[in-house]
């Protein structure tokens, strides 16, 4: 399509996720234009204010960020400041959550499922030959480059991302409870293998729907996890292919040494062979994760000014005097959205 229609589409699939995203945050994402290139970036505008006491998570995503370049993994494109914010210029993706596009399919199979694992493997087998784990590897976090119907994935969020050998033992319990691994609600010194459990649980969850772990207490649901209890269930299971229960097992498996790692898991038949299937899923899928993971954040009522004002008009223009000195410009009729900080 010609540029021009190219941008227009560009914006409506930015502020279409706007109308989506989550309220009650700390930080503005705006839309805006390096002018050399004319290509649309987002900009995370972070008040210092909100960074009180969680300093140490912001410097390493940033040092986490400088290091990776990958097709999969969204990146920062560059970093300034002013006294009274921080701003990160990130790669610009506009195709929304994982499990919202699912939902949206008509047709989903045991292979869709699969080659979206493919990609995530890669992109987590780089981290982890860069030494980097990151510790929250969650749906949420899986976000679509564009909102076309072959987008690629792309990871994000790197606040608990920890770079190995920094200097201290990983033993810190961090991450989302229904994706932590064993060994991290255990308060053992772990490794990058709870990159790969967390991925074996995403993998469950895209052929099936619900989480295998799940509990209304907590205590219960990490009793679970420690024990790495978890079924098949009939009827959900009944059409998925032996290979894929078997290659989730090897993911979730209690003891990480005999975990697969993601070389492995990227070796499995249902990976790099053509064990997955090919018949459509998405009736079950789609109404197991609209049952299960109803999006409580849409449904809050309060603003989000209740939880940190915006940009004041006169602050809102200081910040793209900054901006326009670093090369860039604000996009005409973007919205600007928030988004939950770290």
């Amino acid at each position: 399509p010609p540029p021009n229609e190219t941008r227009r589409q560009q914006l409506h699939d930015m502020n279409a996720a706007a109308d989506k995203m989550a309220t009650g945050a700390f930080s503005e994402v705006v839309l805006a234009e390096e002018k050399r290139t004319q290509r649309l970036v987002a900009i995370k505008c972070i008040p210092k204010k909100a960074l009180e006491g969680k300093e140490n998570n912001i410097e390493n995503e940033i040092a986490v960020l400088h290091r990776i370049k990958h097709p999969n993994i969204v990146s920062l494109e560059d970093i300034f400041e002013s006294t009274s914010h921080l701003y990160l210029v990130m790669q610009l993706v506009s195709g929304g959550e994982l499990f919202d596009r699912i939902v949206e399919k008509g047709f989903y199979t045991e292979r869709d499922a699969s080659q979206l694992i493919h990609q995530i493997l890669d992109a987590v087998k780089y981290l982890h030959d860069m030494g980097i784990v990151h510790r929250d590897l969650k749906p949420e976090n899986l976000l679509y480059y564009s909102m076309d119907e072959d987008s690629k994935i792309m990871i994000s969020d790197f606040g608990l991302s920890k770079i190995e050998g920094s200097g201290s033992v990983m033993s810190t319990a961090c991450g989302t409870p229904g994706y932590v691994a064993p060994e991290v609600l255990a308060q053992k010194p772990y490794s990058k293998a709870v990159d790969c459990w967390s991925i074996g649980v995403i993998s469950y969850i895209l052929l099936c729907g619900y989480p295998p772990f799940y509990d209304e207490n907590d205590a219960k649901l990490f009793e679970q996890i420690l024990k790495a209890e978890y079924e098949f269930d009939s009827p959900y299971w009944d059409d998925i292919s032996d290979s894929a229960k078997d290659f989730i097992c090897h993911l979730m498996e209690k003891e990480p040494s005999k975990r697969y790692t993601c070389d492995q898991a990227l070796q499995h038949p249902w990976i790099s062979g053509d064990t997955a299937l090919d018949k459509n899923i998405h009736e079950s899928v789609s109404a197991q994760i609209k049952k299960n993971f109803a999006k409580s954040k849409w449904k809050q009522a309060f603003n989000a000014t209740a939880v940190w004002p915006p940009l004041t008009r006169a602050a809102s223009k200081l910040v793209f005097i900054l901006v326009e000195l670093r090369g860039y410009c604000q996009v005409s009729g973007a919205k600007t959205i928030t988004v939950k900080l770290l």
